[in-house]
């Protein structure tokens, strides 16, 4: 991962145009080929940023361009660079879950025709280059389905069921892949999220789901 604070403006170029005018603020260029753009008055979500796979090209006169494979480009114009380091993460473990939702895992994976008749699992802990998807199954018309589970529901767990639905998208063998986020219980915001991308939303009753000793789970 390369950190670069730097003084800086930054405009987009693609389905619609955005600008941010000059001010401090860190790049972040990541080994996937991933740049965003973040303030430090608020929480993880970047200012402006582009997905990979996308191209960074560092110009003369301290302009960079970030194309991606749309051709919707990021542009940012340097005036001063404050830091600029790089440093070597390796590959992450992922997301350790909790008991409860790693026991949903399991009895959603067992029974995985209770999200709809002919599903069928693929396998659990699907492995991607940015962590294991929980669960990735088929469903009656065979097409790919990659399954969240949470046990609260919010808009974090929807943007990296996102992130998982991009990367797996690129497999001819698996694409399309439909996204499903499941949880005991599902915030608003992250409902209207995940609607607005496709994803559908399963609620979850936990204690029931543990309680049951036949071949159906029920969900609400």
């Amino acid at each position: 991962m390369r950190l670069v604070i730097a003084r800086c403006s930054v405009d987009y170029a693609g389905r619609l145009t955005a600008h941010l005018p000059s001010a401090l603020r860190l790049i972040l260029i990541k080994a996937d080929g991933s740049v965003s753009i973040h303030a430090d008055d608020r929480a993880y979500k970047p200012l402006n940023w582009m997905s990979p796979p996308c191209t960074l090209k560092e110009g003369d006169g301290s302009v960079w361009t970030v194309v991606n494979k749309a051709g919707e480009k990021l542009i940012i114009t340097m005036e001063e660079v404050v830091h600029d380091s790089s440093h070597e993460l390796g590959v992450d473990p992922g997301l350790i879950k909790d008991g409860v939702e790693a026991h949903l895992q399991e009895l959603l994976a067992d029974r995985i025709e209770t999200l709809g008749e002919g599903y069928s699992l693929i396998r659990r802990e699907y492995p991607t280059a940015i962590g294991p998807v929980d669960i990735l199954c088929r469903d009656s018309d065979g097409g790919t389905v990659a399954v969240e589970i949470k046990r609260r529901g919010e808009i974090d767990g929807v943007e990296q069921l996102t992130r998982y639905l991009e990367l797996l998208n690129r497999d001819p063998h698996l694409a399309p892949v439909k996204g499903l986020f499941a949880a005991q219980e599902i915030k608003p915001q992250a409902r209207v999220l995940a609607t607005d991308r496709g994803i559908g939303c399963v609620v979850l009753d936990y204690n029931a789901l543990r309680g049951i000793e036949d071949d159906k789970l029920r969900l609400f």
